[in-house]
């Protein structure tokens, strides 16, 4: 059956941040996170894409991706939530399924869901705030590297009221990384 907006998506965030919860040094660069995996050791990110269908994501979020060279997410179609980017800003090999939209990202939200997409990774700092403090984000995954940055870009922020989560498991790896799952806890206002 089609989403047909009416029919919340099911929203999610899975993201690395410091021990000291700096999700990027203040000039965006993330050189302090580990480059190589394990061998043995699944964080469980390729599992998390594979159940979403569509990417919602930062603009500054985005711009570091550009830097990559490459874009690790595959066919997944995304969403760039920008007040200042232009399409013409996107370099060509940047898949054509990956559209700038200036709308907020709640009512990002409910274009997805009128266009059929039922769970939505969102990815940036800004824009998972945005979401928690809406009531639109229904899990959270937190990878823990440990570092001390010292400094950085916080991935929580000021609020203007709690926002209750629920545990619900935490794991740690030989690598000394420790990666816990949070949901919307039932104490949460109503979605809006």
């Amino acid at each position: 059956m089609e989403n047909d907006g009416r029919c919340p998506l099911h929203v999610h965030a899975f993201l690395a941040l410091s021990l000291d919860g700096f999700i990027a040094r203040k000039d965006g660069g993330l050189d302090w996170l580990p480059t190589e995996n394990v061998p043995g050791e699944d964080l469980g990110f390729e599992s998390f894409l594979s159940g979403v269908d569509v990417l919602l994501m930062g603009r500054r979020t985005f711009q570091t991706v550009l830097g990559f060279g490459q874009w690790p997410y595959g066919a997944l179609p995304a969403r760039i939530v920008t007040s200042s980017m232009e399409s013409r800003d996107i370099p060509t090999w940047i898949p054509g399924n990956v559209e700038l939209t200036r709308k907020s990202p709640v009512d990002v939200l409910t274009d997805l869901g009128r266009e059929g997409f039922d769970s939505v990774y969102a990815d940036g700092g800004l824009l998972v705030r945005s979401l928690l403090v809406a009531g639109r984000l229904d899990d959270l995954v937190l990878t823990r590297i440990p570092i001390l940055l010292g400094d950085g870009i916080p991935l929580f922020g000021p609020l203007d009221q709690d926002i209750p989560l629920a545990h619900v498991e935490t794991r740690s790896f030989p690598s000394g990384l420790v990666q816990s799952k949070y949901s919307r806890s039932t104490r949460n206002l109503p979605r809006t």
